[in-house]
């Protein structure tokens, strides 16, 4: 299926989000902050990324802001993951080039069939 980097500082959720997305068939390039995620980005060259908002080194807005610009990264689409949900950073994700924005807690399907919708667009 997809080669999807997910990009987040907690272990456990980044865990999660990666057994999930195994099970169902995906490869997972994992990355535990922002310059990490820029770094296995341009080796990977993935078909999804999946960011948490709020990491070290660079949040999720700056790594998705350079993806944007970086004509090899430019095209693959970016989603957010964030606890935070008030409407301004949803739309400051969106605007950063995001094409969804997820909440934190999420039900583990519900995040495949988010991301699995986004892939097949």
């Amino acid at each position: 299926m997809a080669k999807i980097l997910v990009a987040e500082d907690e272990r456990d959720i980044r865990e999660l989000i990666g057994f999930t997305l195994r099970y169902h068939g995906h490869q997972v390039i994992s990355a535990a902050n922002g310059v990490e995620a820029l770094e296995m980005a341009r080796k990977t060259l993935p078909d999804l990324f999946l960011l948490d908002v709020r990491m070290p080194r660079l949040s999720g807005f700056e790594v998705c802001q350079q993806i944007k610009i970086d004509p090899e990264l430019s095209r693959i689409p970016v989603v957010f993951l964030s606890a935070k949900g008030q409407e301004a950073e949803i739309q400051a994700g969106l605007a950063a080039g995001a094409v969804a924005y997820i909440l934190k807690p999420f039900l583990p399907d519900d995040l495949v069939r988010q991301l699995e919708a986004v892939l097949a667009a």
